[in-house]
């Protein structure tokens, strides 16, 4: 660098000027503080807890009020909360928007970079929960990974079937079902006649007790049975520690009440009474009411259980977007705009990690098959522009009903499917028309043709 680009770059405001910086390891962490503050401005520390807590003392020391870290794996959480605990306002940064010039990489130079940028004010910290919708969410992700756990335990115990050639999933629907853990149960203690089976079967079942008699007609090797009893075990294991999950999420969420929860009187007539699979076996909607004082239930598409995995992703308020817009965007549902020259290069959407975006664009897989204002818009973009666009059109237009009704408490009416493709023939044939008459043309409707009598 020049010694007048230097000179130009030192000349900087500085905005931050308590401002501090940690280059994240897993072994140890480098930070650094402002040169002025003290005669080694960059130090290690171990990532031992005492280490933690004697980087903050040399924070406090310097006169430190402001951290910016990137965020490296999980090695970064354990330095974010001990920092917190001190009183720090601490930022998580992309690391990706923070990469010094190429070449000359240190950890020194590293941390040192970071606090630079982050005393000039350049550093744009990572949305991050408040404590309590943290801790909503710590539990709901447990949960998630308990519950695809559980689901290879479900696929063993029919490998397992398959091999003793009981086709028991041919004649039920799931084989975790009321007639399917019934048979599972009763082959693990010791059942072998298919008819008694059969017997089993529950009245809501579509198959006839002889075709599952048929079906349950198997091959009962030890080993086969033997590794069908140990994933039934490992699943009602799995089973029993989402239990003590939900347990735990409704005191996540009597905690976010804060003693002031809202009035459940005044939450509106259930949509739908379907039960969700894998549903918490807690009244999901109530409680979320409680907090928020919504009922996001109501948005077609988001049902109890993703509504509760959104608010544990995005939190209870949605303050930290100013509008929907800046909230799309951080979801990477709204288009890009990558303009070079004044010339707009691309507009695809971001690719995009985020749990909330992923969610969205399933639950817009699945409102594309109702007879709903947003179903409607689904299958016309979807004949239009595939079902790519359509799924991330779809998913943006429900990020946007979710920030409204939990950022403004907009209540959301479907308007219908029908109502829905008036409304898009109406402004078709007023595009129409003002093209037409802009070339001089005017358009007419076509007389209906008469109906011919049937002899």
């Amino acid at each position: 660098m020049s010694r007048s680009k230097a000179a130009k770059v030192g000349d900087m405001p500085m905005i931050v000027p308590g401002a501090a910086a940690i280059d994240i390891g897993s072994t140890m962490h480098m930070a650094a503080v402002n040169p002025d503050a003290d005669d080694r401005p960059v130090r290690a520390f171990n990532t031992f807890t005492g280490g933690l807590h004697d980087m903050a003392r040399w924070f406090k020391a310097c006169g430190v009020t402001s951290v910016a870290m990137e965020s490296t794996g999980v090695y970064w959480i354990p330095a974010f909360e001990v920092l917190e605990e001190h009183g720090f306002h601490v930022i998580l940064v992309n690391a990706r928007y923070a990469k010094n010039v190429p070449g000359r990489k240190t950890d020194v130079n590293d941390a040192s970079w970071l606090q630079r940028l982050h005393s000039y004010g350049l550093l744009r910290g990572s949305f991050r929960p408040k404590a309590g919708v943290a801790t909503l969410r710590a539990y709901m992700r447990q949960r998630e990974r308990l519950i695809e756990y559980s689901a290879s335990h479900i696929q063993h115990m029919q490998k397992a079937l398959m091999e003793m050639n009981v086709q028991l999933h041919h004649v039920v629907s799931d084989i975790t079902g009321a007639t399917g853990m019934r048979v599972i149960r009763a082959i693990a203690d010791g059942e072998r006649n298919p008819a008694t089976l059969a017997q089993m079967r529950d009245v809501r079942c579509h198959a006839s007790t002889e075709t599952i008699c048929s079906a349950l007609t198997g091959n009962w090797r030890d080993e086969h049975v033997f590794a069908l009893c140990q994933s039934l075990a490992l699943f009602d294991f799995y089973q029993l520690k989402i239990v003590e999950c939900d347990r735990k999420l409704e005191i996540a969420l009597r905690d976010l009440e804060g003693g002031d929860g809202y009035d459940i009187a005044r939450l509106p007539k259930i949509r739908t009474k379907t039960k969700q699979v894998n549903a918490p076996d807690f009244e999901v909607r109530s409680a979320l009411y409680r907090v928020l004082g919504v009922d996001l239930t109501q948005i077609h598409g988001i049902g109890p259980s993703l509504a509760l995995k959104l608010v544990g992703e995005c939190g209870t308020d949605l303050a930290a977007w100013p509008s929907s817009k800046h909230f799309t965007s951080w979801l990477c549902l709204a288009p890009g705009n990558k303009i070079s020259g004044g010339k707009l290069l691309s507009s695809k959407t971001r690719r995009s990690s985020s749990r909330a975006a992923a969610l969205l664009r399933l639950a817009a897989t699945t409102i594309g098959r109702t007879d709903t204002a947003l179903g409607a818009f689904y299958r016309r973009l979807s004949a239009r522009a595939g079902k790519a666009k359509a799924v991330t059109a779809t998913a943006r237009k429900l990020a946007v009903l979710f920030y409204n009704a939990l950022r403004h408490g907009m209540a959301y009416s479907d308007p219908g499917a029908a109502q829905y493709e008036e409304r898009y023939r109406s402004r078709v044939i007023g595009n129409l028309q003002r093209r037409a008459k802009a070339f001089g043309f005017s358009l007419q409707e076509l007389p209906s043709e008469p109906e011919t009598a049937v002899s």
